[in-house]
């Protein structure tokens, strides 16, 4: 269910202006308006799910719809073959920075190693 003040909410309903590279029954797609590399594209969930903490069986599906979603956009952009990134953030600490799941497809230049 979409809250009021969310803004992940708010795009796909067309409250804030965010040109929409995507859209389907499940998820949307929008370019980062923060990008940390050539390529940063985010792949948004239209259900509005808090986190990971929160998922469960139920969102198995849409879950599993935001890689495909991601494989294709990565297509899209080119940089498939070259190489990207999907990170999802889980809470504060790791730098969640809106309450409403969403993935990063980062891409476009060499990033550097994690871990």
């Amino acid at each position: 269910m979409p809250t009021e003040d969310c803004i992940f909410c708010k795009i796909p309903r067309g409250e804030i202006d965010s040109e929409i590279l995507y859209r389907d029954d499940r998820v949307y797609v929008i370019k980062d308006i923060h990008p940390i590399a050539p390529v940063h594209l985010l792949i948004i969930p239209l259900q509005h799910l808090v986190s990971l903490a929160y998922v469960g069986s139920r969102q198995a599906a849409v879950m599993g719809h935001m890689f495909t979603v991601a494989e294709e956009m990565a297509r899209r952009q080119e940089v498939t073959v070259s190489g990207y990134r999907l990170i999802v953030n889980q809470g504060p600490d790791s730098g969640q920075s809106v309450v409403h799941i969403h993935m990063n497809l980062i891409g476009g230049r060499r990033l550097g190693d994690i871990g």
